[in-house]
C-alpha cells in the first residue's frame, strides 16, 4: 500500500532536510554592507537603518508564519495533551462509570483467553511484519523491487493494495481453528506482503526506524491503556466519523502523490495524510481495542456456532500501528525528532 511512496520519500525528506537547515542556520550578527558604485571617484554607501529594519521585519514574518505543516504540528500535540489527559482522567478512576479493567476479575476464564490470543496474535504480526520488512531490504530481490516501484509508482501502489486486500479479505474469511492451518498460513503471507509494503522506511536508517518503533510502542500502549480503563461504549460510538475520517486521509494521501509539495494546495494534503493520518489512526486504536474487548465478552461460547477468531480481532490493530509507525518515522525523518 505504501511501498510506492516510500520509496519515493528520500527526496521528499532530503527536501524537508534543506528547508529545515536553511532555516535555522543562525544569522551572522554584523551587518551587511552593500556597496554601491553608480559614478567613478565616488566610495561605497552603506544600507540605510530604514532598510535594514523593513528587511529584518519582513525575514521574521516569513519565518513566524503558520503554514499547513505548523497547523499539523499543533494538531498533533493537542492530541497529544488530550491523550495524556484522558490517561490520567480514566487511569486515576475519576469516572463514573467502569471500564473494562474494573470487569477483569469477574471475566470467565474463556473471556481472558480469548483476549490473551489476541494480543500474541498482535504481537506476533508485528514480529513477523518486521522480520519480512528487514528480509526484503537486505535482499537484492528487495533493491530490485524498489527500482521498479520508482519507475511504475501508480501500477506497484494498485499492486500492493490489491495483494493487501486480498490476502486479507481470504485470510478473514477462513474460519479459525487453533493450531497451524490454511488461516495462520494466509495471516504469515498477508504479514509478508505488509512487511514489503513499509521495507522502503529501511533506506532511512535502522537507528531512525528503531526511534520510530519505540515511540509507535509508546503511543500504542498509552492509547490502549485509556481504552481499557475508559468507559466500556466510550469509543464504540465513533465508528460513523471514524469512517468519514478515514475517507478524508485516503483522498488526501492520493492527492499529496501526484500535487507538487512546493504548492500550497499539495503541502496542505500531504500535511492532512501525515498528522490527520497520526490522529486518525491512533483514534482508531482506541475504538478497535474497545471492540476487541467488547467482541471477547459477548461472543457466544457455545457449540455449533462459529468460534471467536483472534487474528480478524487483532489484524485491525495492526493496520493501525503499522500506519501509526509509518507516520513517526516520516515525521522523525522531516527532523521532528532532532535533538536541540
Amino acid at each position: 500500500m505504501l511501498a510506492a511512496r516510500l520509496s519515493a520519500m528520500g527526496t521528499t525528506c532530503a527536501r524537508g532536510f534543506m528547508r529545515s537547515s536553511l532555516i535555522s542556520t543562525p544569522k551572522s550578527p554584523f551587518m551587511p554592507i552593500v556597496r554601491g558604485y553608480r559614478e567613478a571617484g565616488r566610495g561605497f554607501t552603506r544600507r540605510s537603518k530604514v532598510q535594514m529594519q523593513s528587511a529584518q521585519v519582513t525575514e521574521s514574518a516569513v519565518k513566524g508564519k503558520i503554514g499547513p505543516m505548523e497547523v499539523g504540528q499543533i494538531a498533533v500535540a493537542g492530541g497529544a495533551v488530550l491523550g495524556m489527559g484522558a490517561l490520567c482522567y480514566y487511569g486515576l478512576g475519576m469516572s463514573n462509570e467502569p471500564g473494562a479493567i474494573d470487569r477483569v476479575v469477574v471475566w470467565p476464564q474463556f473471556v481472558r483467553d480469548r483476549i490473551r490470543d489476541t494480543y500474541l496474535y498482535l504481537g506476533a504480526s508485528c514480529a513477523a511484519t518486521a522480520a519480512s520488512a528487514i528480509a526484503v531490504f537486505k535482499s537484492p530481490m528487495g533493491h530490485r523491487f524498489f527500482a521498479l516501484c520508482s519507475k511504475h509508482p501508480i501500477a506497484s501502489t494498485i499492486g500492493i493494495i490489491v495483494a493487501l486486500m486480498g490476502t486479507g479479505q481470504a485470510m478473514m474469511a477462513i474460519p479459525y481453528s487453533p493450531g497451524i492451518g490454511s488461516k495462520q498460513m494466509m495471516w504469515l503471507l498477508n504479514c509478508g506482503i505488509l512487511g514489503l509494503a513499509i521495507a522502503p522506511v529501511g533506506a532511512l536508517g535502522g537507528a531512525l526506524a528503531i526511534r520510530g518503533a519505540w515511540y509507535t510502542a509508546g503511543i500504542v500502549g498509552g492509547l490502549s491503556t485509556v481504552a481499557v480503563c475508559a468507559p466500556s461504549d466510550k469509543f464504540l460510538n465513533w465508528a460513523g466519523p471514524l469512517g468519514i475520517g478515514l475517507g478524508g486521509v485516503f483522498v488526501a494521501s492520493l492527492g499529496s502523490a501526484f500535487l507538487p509539495a512546493t504548492s500550497t494546495l499539495g503541502l496542505s494534503l500531504y500535511s492532512i495524510s501525515l498528522y490527520g493520518g497520526l490522529l486518525l489512526f491512533s483514534a482508531f486504536l482506541l475504538y478497535d481495542t474497545q471492540k476487541v474487548i467488547r467482541k471477547a465478552e459477548t461472543h457466544p461460547n457455545m457449540w455449533g456456532v462459529m468460534p471467536y477468531d483472534p487474528i480478524n480481532m487483532s489484524h485491525h490493530i495492526v493496520l493501525d500501528v503499522v500506519n501509526i509507525f509509518v507516520r513517526m518515522v516520516q515525521i522523525l525523518a522531516m527532523g521532528g525528532g532532532r535533538r536541540k
